[in-house]
């Protein structure tokens, strides 16, 4: 009897040091079902009217903790976007014109500004301009010194896995 149980004993032993344990890390840092937004607005005006101000509004409110990156779209260069990380200074001659921004959680808020009368900026710097905010949730901003240069709109998109062709447009003139 005793050759059968340690037979037994033995054959249980083998048994249960062939089972393979999975691990599964959680990491805290991050949740899962957070993902990074991309809005548009197109069809942005700067006048007298608005005070050289326009307020994008997110079609949603966002988390007092996320990080907002507003964009300027400068240029189309071989059918590639130029994208400009505001605040953003431009020159044209003597004229200089600033391009800055300010976001709560309903909205972003871009200011242009000039060394000259805004009045007589010309109107290919304040009609029709087009503007992207991305905004990165905590979890993803708040990663261990990111190597990402926020100024390089295609780098950000891929280093917070953005894929910007489910961005949101908002056009704000008809």
């Amino acid at each position: 009897m005793k050759k059968v149980t340690l037979i037994l004993a033995l054959i249980g032993m083998i048994t249960l040091q062939s089972c393979v344990k999975e691990e599964v890390i959680v990491d805290d840092n991050f949740d899962n079902d957070t993902i990074s937004e991309v809005f548009e607005y197109e069809n942005v005006d700067f006048n007298n009217g608005n005070n050289y101000s326009v307020s994008l509004n997110y079609p949603y409110q966002i988390f007092n903790s996320d990080m907002v990156l507003v964009y300027h779209l400068y240029d189309i260069v071989n059918g590639q976007d130029v994208w400009r990380l505001m605040p953003q200074t431009y020159y044209d001659g003597n004229l200089e014109i600033d391009y800055n921004f300010q976001f709560t959680t309903l909205s972003a808020s871009v200011i242009m500004d000039s060394n000259f009368s805004l009045d007589t900026v010309p109107s290919v710097w304040t009609q029709d301009q087009i503007f992207r905010v991305v905004v990165i949730p905590a979890a993803f901003a708040n990663k261990a010194a990111s190597p990402v240069d926020l100024s390089n709109y295609n780098e950000v998109l891929n280093y917070y896995n953005i894929d910007d062709k489910n961005r949101t447009k908002i056009r704000l003139k008809e």
